[in-house]
């Protein structure tokens, strides 16, 4: 079989090593100097794709303005903490704003069609962010700015977010909660951190439907989770027909990430990323783009990345059977009861 090789773009550059979280924060630069290795390895069938800082009225596309000159003026001070997870040093504005705008690069590289798909490996993460609260490590929320940059500047009616992180991305939910224009899809640890996404969190208003939470008790792993995107997020996904897709990949739920209780592997990632693709490969041309978020095991948040990247590229190798049975078929369909309201499942 010859293998058909999809032009894959990666964002990534040592300044995302600038933002200074102090000794012992888990979201630390070494998560960056763990990926830059990978990055190389694969420099012969990737493209690197320049990052740019992403300007104070892209930030305003989901936050409000005077946040934005909030984070902004600690760049002058020599440290702050927005609140006890969420600590600033004299860079962090800066790398935010590149984690932000380097997205935005990726994004436009591939509507221009440089590349088919891509990953930006950036920092500091976003999803936690709100539109006016910094919180959980998150100052600006890059897959959210990323979602409405499609909508402002390219006419995008339907983007999907697909958040597997390990939390629950409350940013990204309550920004487009009301929105039917962007379908926000989070698998995540409950309860646990932030205390959000809640089965029958579904939306508000014209947005009802359009928000689908699949909380997972810790412990699942590669065949809950497999289970959970065929059975729920697949149908889903492919009713909306989107125009593009976006992945907030967050590699905590590995088995082996200390903030997490979860038991997913990389043979786990490998098999998200090539149904969300898949998914984006019938219904948007291919057009994909992962970004960064948790993950705080070095050596789990590594192979992780390497796998996926895989899969960008069109891995033909037979996708692993996940080991063992699942135990999400209770909670599948309690999921699938709140969600036939709006879905065929």
């Amino acid at each position: 079989m010859v293998r058909v090789m999809d032009r894959t773009g990666v964002v990534i550059d040592p300044r995302y090593m600038d933002h200074d979280t102090g000794p012992e924060h888990p979201e630390r630069p070494d998560r960056i100097a763990v990926l830059l290795p990978v990055v190389e390895a694969m420099a012969e069938t990737i493209t690197r794709v320049a990052p740019r800082p992403a300007s104070a009225d892209e930030l305003a596309l989901v936050h409000d303005p005077g946040y934005v000159e909030d984070v902004a003026a600690t760049q002058h001070k020599p440290g702050f903490a927005f609140d006890a997870d969420t600590p600033t040093s004299p860079a962090t504005y800066a790398s935010a704003c590149l984690a932000a705008g380097g997205f935005l690069a990726l994004l436009d590289a591939i509507m221009a069609d440089r590349v088919d798909n891509g990953m930006a490996m950036v920092r500091p993460p976003g999803h936690h962010a709100e539109r006016d609260q910094a919180m959980g490590f998150c100052f600006f929320n890059n897959a959210a700015i990323g979602a409405e940059y499609l909508r402002r500047h390219f006419g995008l009616k339907r983007v999907l977010i697909v958040d597997w992180d390990l939390h629950h991305g409350n940013g990204t939910q309550h920004i487009f909660e009301d929105e039917p224009g962007v379908l926000y899809v989070s698998t995540h640890q409950y309860p646990y951190y932030p205390g959000t996404g809640a089965v029958e969190e579904v939306g508000q208003a014209a947005g009802e439907g359009f928000t689908v939470n699949l909380p997972f008790p810790a412990g699942f792993g590669d065949s809950e989770y497999s289970d959970a995107f065929q059975a729920v997020i697949e149908p889903i996904a492919r009713q909306y027909d989107p125009q593009f897709v976006l992945i907030s990949a967050g590699f905590d739920a590995h088995v082996r990430d200390p903030l997490g209780g979860m038991s997913v592997t990389e043979a786990g990632f490998s098999t998200m990323a090539r149904i969300l693709l898949d998914i984006a490969r019938d219904h948007c041309h291919g057009r994909c783009a992962a970004i960064l978020e948790g993950g705080y095991d070095l050596l789990a948040i590594r192979n992780s990345v390497a796998r996926v990247l895989s899969e960008f590229q069109r891995d033909n190798a037979p996708l692993p059977t996940a080991p063992g049975p699942s135990h999400a078929g209770i909670l599948i369909e309690r999921i699938k009861k709140t969600q036939r309201r709006y879905w065929r499942l």
